[in-house]
C-alpha cells in the first residue's frame, strides 16, 4: 500500500518568502532521504496563513525509516532549526492518506 504524508501548515503570513525558501530546501532534502516529494503548497487567494507539503512513501514503515534519516541528515536538521528561529511556521498537522490505485500521477 502507498501512502502520502499530507502536512497542514499555519504560517505566518507576513514570512511566506521565509516558507517559500523552507520548502525549496525540502526539494532537495526529501528525495535524499528516502520520501517522494509530491509538492509544496503556498496560498494563493483566499485563506493567506494556510500551506501544505505532500509526500509519498511506500508504506507506515518506509516513512518511519525516512524521519530515522531526515533527524540523521545535516541539511534537514538545519532547515528545523530554521523554521524554530524564524517562527513561521506557527501550526502544523500531518494526516496519513492511502493513495487510491490509478489516481496518483
Amino acid at each position: 500500500m502507498a501512502i502520502t504524508c499530507f502536512i497542514r501548515y499555519q504560517i505566518d503570513p507576513f514570512q511566506r518568502d521565509a516558507f517559500r525558501g523552507y520548502a525549496q530546501n525540502w526539494g532537495r532534502i526529501i528525495p535524499r532521504c528516502g520520501g517522494k516529494l509530491l509538492g509544496y503548497f503556498l496560498p494563493h487567494e483566499g485563506t493567506n496563513d494556510v500551506a501544505w507539503g505532500l509526500i509519498g512513501f511506500e508504506s507506515l514503515a518506509a516513512y518511519e525509516s525516512y524521519r530515522v534519516r531526515l533527524k540523521a541528515d545535516p541539511e534537514g536538521r538545519a532547515n528545523f532549526e530554521l523554521a524554530q528561529q524564524r517562527r513561521f511556521i506557527l501550526r502544523e498537522e500531518r494526516t496519513f492518506v492511502e493513495d487510491v490505485a490509478g489516481t496518483v500521477a
